[in-house]
């Protein structure tokens, strides 16, 4: 063998005697070796756990589509979430039923059993497959009567959001083609419009005859306008009109509209003024602490809510509160 040969050689063996050493070192149960850390050269916001967790809140968290329940209260829920996830319905906290969500990252279940009568609140709660559990942010609020004669009442709910009627007994004032199915109110007082219309046409609302906003029917039929400027206090006449691609007003609705001083009146403990920025779900929510409290004032003041989803600024309603409460 020639020199030059069995230095190659010599080289060849040194090499991989060099590689088996590095295996064992990364492989021996013996003690850690002295090498840099790459977390350490990460900022605070790059750490692992902070990944992990950014990861976590990337996945949106479960929500409703369709909830709709029958007289006996047996319901079709349905709604969305993360492919491969468990997503289970829970009836005030206690689970009612659970499937697999599918690939396309929805899910469907027919309640057999039927729910209690009286006011139940609905939610989702998502495991993923790592076993990390997801609660949705929305809430339904569902009012099913003892007699199980009338249409369950189901409310679906969000913190800072306007609730929206999904099912009852009564419906938003309604012309042809053309609804008003909610007044409610966001965080910053502006008074928020919204209903149903045919889609494409457009939506405007006038109150006293000056302009308040506009909005053309989504795909859904759905519209939502949010009043262009704080409307002072005082009672008004609404004007609700469908314009077509033509510019021709093709359904009206008219209605009264009242706002009031937020100190304007004061009545004691056990009733309350509806005031701008209310809806039965943030009065129940500030009176009793939680949004499906709503059916308490509902129940309470029949007479005076021709729709749980129209209540108007100005309106006094009993507040009933069990012995104890503050």
């Amino acid at each position: 063998m020639t020199p030059m040969r069995s230095f190659i050689i010599a080289g060849l063996l040194a090499i991989l005697a060099i590689g088996a050493a590095a295996t064992y070192i990364l492989t021996s149960s013996g003690p850690d070796p002295v090498v840099e850390d790459p977390v350490e050269n990460l900022t605070e916001a790059e750490t692992p756990d902070e990944i992990e967790t950014e990861v976590a809140v990337s996945i949106a968290p479960p929500s409703f589509d369709i909830v709709r329940i029958d007289l006996p209260g047996t319901a079709v829920i349905a709604g969305r979430g993360e492919p491969g996830a468990l997503i289970e319905v829970l009836a005030n906290g206690e689970r009612v039923v659970s499937e697999t969500i599918d690939e396309r990252g929805e899910w469907t279940f027919v309640v057999v059993e039927p729910l209690p009568a009286g006011a139940i609140e609905l939610s989702l709660r998502m495991t993923l497959e790592n076993g990390q559990s997801i609660l949705s942010e929305q809430v339904v609020a569902v009012s099913i009567p003892e007699t199980r004669d009338a249409t369950p009442l189901v409310v679906l709910g969000r913190p800072g959001e306007a609730s929206q009627v999904l099912q009852g007994p009564f419906r938003g004032v309604e012309m042809d083609s053309l609804m008003l199915a909610t007044i409610d109110y966001d965080e910053t007082g502006a008074v928020v419009f919204a209903g149903r219309g045919e889609t494409g046409m457009t939506v405007r609302i006038f109150a006293n005859g000056a302009s308040v906003g506009e909005a053309r029917v989504g795909r859904g039929g759905r519209w939502t306008i949010l009043a262009d400027a704080l409307l002072p206090p005082g009672v008004y006449e609404l004007q609700v009109d469908q314009v077509d691609a033509d510019g021709r007003v093709v359904a009206v609705i008219v209605l009264p509209f009242e706002r009031v001083a937020a100190d304007a009146l004061d009545l004691g403990p056990d009733r309350v003024v509806v005031q701008p920025g209310n809806s039965l779900w943030r009065l129940a929510r500030r009176l009793y602490g939680e949004g499906v409290q709503y059916t308490v004032i509902y129940e309470a003041n029949r007479d005076q809510i021709r729709d749980p989803n129209l209540i108007y600024p100005g309106q006094v309603f009993s507040a009933p509160r069990e012995e104890g409460q503050p």
